[in-house]
């Protein structure tokens, strides 16, 4: 089994965090743990499996998350997502679409800890990699002094040893999904009291997180800093990861290296067949706030769609941010 810790990793996002975005986050920090779009038990049971398992060997260290609630299937999912090689698997227990509500997984299950701790317990005993659970705080009506402490007991009970929290309330009733990312106020101290009263679990804190700096003054209080949008939106913050928080004396690489890097994996996915476009919406981000910016995310936006598009479209974009205004 592979040898990584959660002290700052990457969140699962919906139609963000696929394998294409995964290869390009793993050329700015070698260390930082990266984790797979939500996948349910039903498509992996019944499903187009490499379509939606397969990954690169270059984005290890990386973990599955997994979506349902029901517990002979979660350990089925569980095994075959080992078998293609994934380093950790995790139960999604906070997140609040529609979709989830209707399938009894996700947030909703912040309601069944009994259920989560059942799933959990056969997912240990269906595989060998570490089983995880990420969760909210509580939901709607739940009183989170009562309802994250409990999750948590159960969930360590049944075996798990961390638990990713999402500092704030998901509101499955009123909420869209989208404002349930945002609304719900943060609540980091939630996380923090869970570390003090169970220090032998480790606690990873997730929500809003925007900064390094942020990230630093998190840990004082808790094992690991999971990052969401600022990883995706701007995901050079990830270029300092392996220095300061993992002690590596390797040289930073600079924007336009980690682009001359990606551009082999793009041009064999676009041998295979991918096109351009679900690879180029990854990395609009990557100069946000240098001077080119601008004209780089339009020259990608407004050619990278097309039929032909080929790589030349990403060094042409790359042309327009002058290289000595990068820091490394």
């Amino acid at each position: 089994m592979l040898d990584f810790t959660r002290k700052i990793s990457v969140a699962p996002m919906m139609d963000w965090t696929d394998r294409h975005d995964r290869v390009f986050l793993r050329l700015i920090s070698a260390r930082t743990l990266l984790y797979t779009e939500m996948v349910t038990t039903g498509a992996i049971i019944h499903g187009d499996r490499e379509h939606l398992l397969g990954f690169d060997a270059t984005e290890h260290p990386v973990a599955v998350q997994l979506g349902g609630s029901e517990p002979d299937a979660l350990a089925e999912a569980a095994r075959i997502a080992q078998d293609y090689g994934y380093d950790e698997v995790n139960l999604n227990v906070g997140c609040p679409s529609d979709r989830v509500q209707s399938g009894r997984f996700g947030a909703c299950l912040m309601r069944e800890p009994a259920l989560v701790a059942d799933c959990v317990a056969v997912m240990r005993k269906a595989v060998s990699v570490p089983v995880t659970v990420k969760c909210r705080i509580g939901v709607d009506e739940q009183d989170p002094d009562v309802a994250l402490p409990d999750l948590a007991r159960r969930v360590a009970d049944a075996g798990c040893t961390t638990l990713i929290v999402h500092a704030r309330k998901a509101w499955l009733e009123g909420l869209s999904p989208k404002e349930n990312r945002d609304v719900p106020p943060l609540e980091y101290s939630r996380a923090y009291d869970l570390k003090a009263a169970m220090p032998e679990m480790e606690i990873i804190i997730n929500g809003g997180i925007m900064t390094l700096d942020e990230s630093a003054a998190h840990l004082a209080h808790v094992d690991g800093v999971m990052l969401g949008r600022a990883a995706y939106q701007t995901p050079y913050v990830l270029a300092e990861v392996d220095r300061r928080f993992y002690g590596a004396s390797t040289q930073v690489p600079t924007r336009h290296e980690v682009l001359e890097r990606f551009l082999p994996y793009v041009e064999d996915q676009l041998a295979s067949g991918t096109h351009l476009h679900a690879m180029s919406r990854h990395i609009l981000g990557l100069f946000q706030g240098m001077p080119g910016a601008r004209a780089y995310r339009r020259h990608i936006s407004e050619n990278a769609p097309r039929k032909d598009a080929g790589a030349e479209v990403i060094r042409n974009a790359m042309a327009l941010v002058p290289r000595e205004t990068e820091l490394a």
